[in-house]
Formats: C-alpha cells, sequence, structure tokens
C-alpha cells in the first residue's frame, strides 16, 4: 500500500526529526525544520496533492497544499512517528500562529531587511486567522444587500429581525480590535488572552460611557463627519475615540505590551509570574493605550485613510489603475496588509472605503487567468491541472480568494502574469473612467469619484451587491475577467517545453485506452470493409503522398541518443524518442513541413505539427531559455507554415557555451505513443535534411 501524502510529506521534509513545529494558514503548511538542507525540494514539487514547496528565510520551508491543507495538517499531526515532533512548549511560547507565509516571489524578498520581513509577518499573522469570519461577514452583507435591492426584506433599521441580522455580521467588525490584538500578541510571544483583554477596555460600555460624561468636552470634526471628545483622568486629560473596528490601535498595543510583558517576566520570580505579569501589564499597558496608544493609532489611521481619500478624490484615475497594477505583486510579498488595514480604517473613519472597487479588478483578472488555464486543460486533457485550476476558479469567484490561483499555477507559470496584468490594466482604466463619469454618493451626501462600499468585502461574485454604482464595479471586473481569459487561451500560459510534456502525456494515455475502443469498433469495421474497399485503394496514393516516415536534422552535427544529452526530462522519454545533435552549424532549420504550433520567444524552442499528425519539438540547447534569447535570432512565427529545411533560428553557440549551457540540440516526436514506430539513428555526422528518425505509422 502507497504512503500516505501526509507520510510522503514528512519523509521528503527530513523526517519527523528535522520538524521543529509545524502550523498551516488557509492554503499552505509552515515547517520550522531543524536543517532545511535535509529537505527533498524536488520530491516535494513533483508529489500529487502538492502545489508547491517554497524554501524561507532561516530554517523555515512551506508546503503549498491548497484548499485541503487542514486535512491534510490533521493528518500529519496524527501520523505515530510525530507524536513528539512539532509540539510547542507547554507554556505556549513556543506556539506559531498561522502564517501568511506567501510563495516563491515572497521568499526571494524576505531575508534581505531582517526588520522589514518580521513587520510585515507581525501584520500577515495578525489577520490571517480571521480572514474566515471576514470572509463569512462579508457574505452575509452581501447577500442582505442583494435582498434589499431585490426588496424582498425592507431596508427598516427598526425592525428587530433586521437589528439581528446586522448583529450577526456587525459583531465581527466591532470587536475586531480585540481579535486583532489577541493574534498579535500571540504572534509577538505573549499571552494571547491579556493581549485581548487589554484592548477590551476600550470597549467596554463604562469607557464609551465617558463620552457623554458631564466632565468631558467634545469638538465636531467636520472633514471626518465624527467629533473628538478628552475627558478629565484624575486630572489628566484622556482623547476618546470609537475604537470599534479599529486594526492600529491593537497592532501599536501589542507591539508595547511585548516589551513590557517580556521585561517583567525577567524581573519577576517565576512562581508569581502567573498573577504578577499580568496584573501589571494590565495596568501599566492598559493606562498606555488609553491615554496615548490608542489616541495615537486612531490619529495614524484618520491620516491615512483622509490621504488617500484625498488621492481619490484628487487623481482618481491614477489611483484605480495603480492600485490593481500593484496587487498581483503585493499579494506573493504579504505587502498588500497594510492596505487591507486602511479599507477597515476607512469604512470606520469616512463611513465608506474606496480600495476595494480597483482591488476587485486585480482578483477578477486572476480569476479570468484561472479559467483561461482550466479552459486550457480541458482541451489538452491535462487532468492535474484541470483540477488544480477548477479549485482555484471556485475558490476565487465564490470566496474572493486568490491565494489557490497564485500557488497553484500563476507563480509557477510566469507566462500568465504577463497576460493577466494586461487585464488588471484595462480593467482599471474602465473602472476609472466610469468611476469619474458615474461618481457615486456616500450616505453623508458627500460626491465620490470612483466605486465605493461601506463593507469590508472579499471581491467575489458574491460580494457585486455591496457596491455602490455596482454596474460600474461589475463593468469593470467583467473586462478584467475576460481580458485574461481570452489572452491566457489565445497566447497559452505555459513554454514550448510544458505545453509539450502535456500534450506528450495525454497522447500516452489516450494510447493506453485505445484498446479497449479498438476491439469495441472491430464487429461494425468489418462489416464495412467490403463495401469501402474501392474507395480504400483509389485514396491510398493520396495518404501515402502525405505520410511523414522520416524526420531529417534541425542542424548539421553529431548525432547522439537522448540518453546521452544531459537532460533528465528528454532522457525519460516523457516528451517522446529522439534524439540530440551536438551542433557544428550556426543555423536551425525545420525538420519536418507542417504548421509551428509553438514558438518560444526565446528562440530555444519551436513544435511543429505535419499535416498527418506528427508533432515534432525542436530544443535549441538545454536551459537556454535561461538566456532570455540573446544569441538567438528567431526567423518564423508561431501559427506560420513552413517546409521541410526552411531556417528555424540563427544561433551564437558560442555565446551559449560561454553562458554555461549545453549547445546540445534536442529534437522528439512528442506523440510518440500514438504511432507503431519511432526509430532514431544515432552516432552519425549528418548535414541539416539529413534522415536521422524514421517513423511507422
Amino acid at each position: 500500500m502507497a504512503d500516505s501524502l501526509a507520510s510522503q510529506i514528512i519523509t521528503a521534509i527530513g523526517g519527523p526529526e528535522n520538524v521543529r513545529s509545524l502550523t498551516h494558514c488557509a492554503t499552505r503548511l509552515r515547517f520550522e525544520l531543524a536543517d532545511a538542507s535535509k529537505v527533498d525540494q524536488n520530491a516535494l514539487e513533483h508529489m500529487k496533492g502538492v502545489l508547491g514547496a517554497v524554501p524561507q528565510s532561516g530554517d523555515r520551508f512551506q508546503v503549498v497544499i491548497g484548499g485541503g491543507v487542514a486535512t491534510v495538517y490533521e493528518n500529519i499531526m496524527h501520523l505515530p512517528e510525530m507524536a513528539n515532533a512539532g509540539a510547542a512548549s507547554a507554556s505556549g511560547e513556543g506556539q506559531k500562529s498561522n502564517a501568511d507565509v506567501e510563495a516563491e516571489a515572497r521568499s526571494k524578498a524576505r531575508g534581505k531587511v531582517a526588520w522589514l520581513d518580521s513587520f510585515f509577518e507581525y501584520l500577515a499573522d495578525s489577520f490571517r486567522p480571521i480572514l474566515g469570519v471576514l470572509l463569512g461577514a462579508s457574505i452575509i452583507i452581501a447577500l442582505v444587500n442583494l435582498l434589499i435591492s431585490l426588496n424582498v426584506i425592507p431596508n427598516d433599521e427598526a425592525s428587530a429581525g433586521w437589528v439581528f441580522v446586522k448583529a450577526i455580521w456587525k459583531g465581527v467588525f466591532y470587536f475586531l480590535p480585540i481579535m486583532v490584538a489577541y493574534n498579535a500578541s500571540k504572534k509577538l510571544k505573549v499571552d494571547p488572552w491579556l493581549g485581548g483583554a487589554i484592548m477590551a477596555i476600550l470597549m467596554t460600555p463604562q469607557f464609551t460611557s465617558l463620552i457623554d460624561a458631564k466632565t468631558t468636552t467634545c469638538v465636531e470634526n467636520a472633514a471626518l463627519g465624527t467629533k473628538s471628545c478628552t475627558a478629565n483622568i484624575f486630572g489628566i486629560p484622556m482623547a476618546l475615540s470609537d475604537y470599534s473596528g479599529n486594526v492600529f490601535v491593537p497592532l501599536l498595543m501589542a507591539a508595547v505590551l511585548a516589551l513590557v510583558y517580556h521585561g517583567l517576566k525577567k524581573i519577576i520570580p517565576e512562581s508569581v509570574q502567573l498573577v504578577f505579569v499580568p496584573f501589571f501589564c494590565m495596568i501599566i499597558v492598559g493606562a498606555l493605550t488609553a491615554f496615548i496608544i490608542g489616541p495615537i493609532g486612531v490619529w495614524v489611521g484618520n491620516g491615512l485613510g483622509v490621504g488617500l481619500a484625498w488621492m481619490n478624490t484628487h487623481a482618481p484615475f491614477i489611483f484605480a489603475i495603480i492600485i490593481p497594477l500593484l496587487y498581483p505583486f503585493l499579494v506573493p510579498l504579504g505587502l498588500h496588509w497594510p492596505l487591507n488595514a486602511l479599507m477597515l480604517m476607512n469604512i470606520q473613519t469616512l463611513g465608506y472605503d474606496f480600495i476595494q472597487g480597483p482591488m476587485g479588478v486585480w482578483n477578477f483578472a486572476c480569476f479570468g487567468a484561472t479559467a483561461g488555464v482550466l479552459f486550457i486543460a480541458v482541451r489538452d486533457k491535462d487532468k492535474d491541472m484541470r483540477q488544480t485550476a477548477l479549485g482555484a476558479l471556485a475558490a476565487g469567484l465564490l470566496g474572493g480568494v486568490s491565494e489557490p490561483s497564485l500557488y497553484g499555477i500563476h507563480l509557477r507559470y510566469k507566462l500568465v502574469y504577463k497576460r493577466m496584468l494586461v487585464g488588471c490594466g484595462l480593467g482599471g482604466v474602465v473602472i476609472a473612467v466610469l468611476g469619474w463619469l458615474f461618481p457615486s454618493v456616500t450616505a453623508a451626501g458627500q460626491t465620490v469619484h470612483g466605486v465605493t462600499t461601506t463593507a469590508f468585502a472579499f471581491t467575489s461574485l458574491l460580494t457585486i451587491p455591496v457596491f455602490d454604482q455596482m454596474w460600474v464595479y461589475a463593468v469593470s471586473i467583467a473586462v478584467s475577467f475576460l481580458t485574461s481569459f481570452f489572452l491566457i487561451i489565445t497566447f497559452d500560459y505555459r513554454t514550448p517545453e510544458q505545453k509539450a510534456e502535456v500534450l506528450a502525456r495525454a497522447a500516452a494515455d489516450q494510447k493506453a485506452a485505445a484498446p479497449a475502443v479498438e476491439a469495441k469498433e472491430a464487429a461494425p469495421a468489418a462489416t464495412t470493409a467490403t463495401a469501402t474497399a474501392t474507395a480504400t485503394k483509389t485514396e491510398a496514393p493520396a495518404a501515402a503522398a502525405a505520410a511523414t516516415t522520416v524526420v531529417n536534422a534541425p542542424v548539421a552535427g553529431h548525432v547522439i541518443a537522448l540518453d546521452e544529452t544531459g537532460d533528465p526530462v528528454f532522457a525519460s522519454r516523457a516528451l517522446g524518442e529522439g534524439v540530440g545533435i551536438q551542433p557544428t552549424d550556426s543555423e536551425v532549420v525545420a525538420p519536418v513541413s507542417g504548421v509551428l504550433q509553438t514558438v518560444a520567444e526565446t528562440g530555444h524552442a519551436f513544435g511543429i505539427k505535419t499535416d498527418d499528425g506528427v508533432e515534432v519539438l525542436v530544443h535549441v540547447g538545454i536551459d537556454t531559455v535561461k538566456m532570455n534569447g540573446e544569441g538567438f535570432v528567431v526567423k518564423v512565427k508561431a501559427d506560420e507554415r513552413v517546409n521541410a529545411g526552411d531556417p528555424l533560428v540563427s544561433v551564437d553557440f558560442a555565446k551559449v557555451k560561454d553562458a554555461g549551457y549545453s549547445t546540445t540540440t534536442l529534437m522528439t516526436v512528442l506523440n510518440t505513443a500514438a504511432l507503431t514506430s519511432v526509430t532514431p539513428k544515432t552516432g552519425i555526422d549528418v548535414k541539416a535534411g539529413d534522415e536521422v528518425i524514421d517513423i511507422q505509422r
């Protein structure tokens, strides 16, 4: 019986003894390892059920699983060999919160500036564990708004039923500061309940009632539509604010709490820490938060919100285009968390948010690219990618979650970004233009250029109703989605090698299924054999004339077997049977007549399909894709027809050698499995155009 996925992952990660701790987030397993050099990354990347394997700074490692990560995590933790591995310390200090350790691009950026690395991980870990409840609340808001717009339920604030429904989602955002304080404290190795309790001080009825106290003075803020109040506490002035929904204050408070908490643990005897550390923390940090940290957090949040609001008002066109173009790079790096915090702050201070509209444009460009990948996977009978893309698309369109698309597809096939960014830019232009021509009006009667919303919503199909000027938003995301979709299905998302491997695998699967089909059709075919004999005889000469029986050398040189090329993929025959040629000339020509299905932008690979269906791949050099076209002069285009001997590309092989790459030119028949035999001729010297492969149909 084959090992389970959980067991395979632990083996590849270096065994249970190499695991110091293990947690998971929405899509990924996060390992803290004793020695990251023991990880078999190649095995993980090719493991069925694993979407990606990404090394992190230090001895951290992430394994991208997708939506089923929680199940895989549980299966790993229940392995007998994991009984004493990955466990946190009894005190709780060794526990790791579920982290948003982003994928490949983030791993490259991390570790260069340590404090910046830690800062963004602090933000990520403070929000990631509560994204589920935020998503649930946003869907409730969307459904309620939809039912109101359809007049199914009345928009009646006095209705007891309406008050109850509103409380379901309002509770998430009202008590959000406590949740953030809990997670932020946990990230900083502080008792999370202590952080939550201190933040709760500012949200008690007793504290909020200070605004109405006789000794309190208040001043109206016309810009924000709010009022600032100051209470006299033991002769000391205290600025009062509504802290519900605020995220900056708990983030600042937790940082200060960590300093006080760990400082007290150093000076208070361990035997009485349980009592006196929380006692002093609540008094010291509670007072600091009420008098200093809270007002500073509100001031910072208000300032950033007003600043972005000013930009959205005075330069809305630029703002609406920049946001969707930035997000594809911010999300993999984990740099989007500050913007998420600002969205929540905008809703609290301004009463609306204007960032989520342009952000939705990026999300739907991302989902459109995934839909294009799914279309191609179905067309090419790529079962693995079809499953990955289908799950990622469902998570995106219904949940507004981009991670399965990003980490399962987009960051693994870099051509996706080139197509997707066009969708982001075009969708940004549309939302900028329509947002300017058709401004929205806030509840306070303020005119705002751009799409706004009064709720924090994950941008999915279900949350479209939460946006003001809903039709403007819907048109914009449709443009971004369709643009990315059509660009992917038109220009593909894979390199020629990746595409060829998929087609070869599909052909092999098809051939394996062929005997059963042939047996089923044998009897009916026999009954019609006599009737078609004359026609067959007439058509045979034409078919024979068009049949491809040989494949010529694409370049002059010495012919070797695929096993001698040094490329394990070609040597495995995953891309079909063929030959390698050690070139003595710089001109690479077409080995057969047919249509160019693929022409690599870098000039290192060409795919030709003959009229009778033979598919030939010419791959110039090994790993030469990394040269980015330098030294390659391409002379053809995709979908162009070529005859055997027509020039494909001129190559400066001396430059290839200087770059450290092999010049061996590989040529294979991709659909070898669908042919009777493909026989290479090796160990000979040839000129371009000489026969090097025999084919039998």
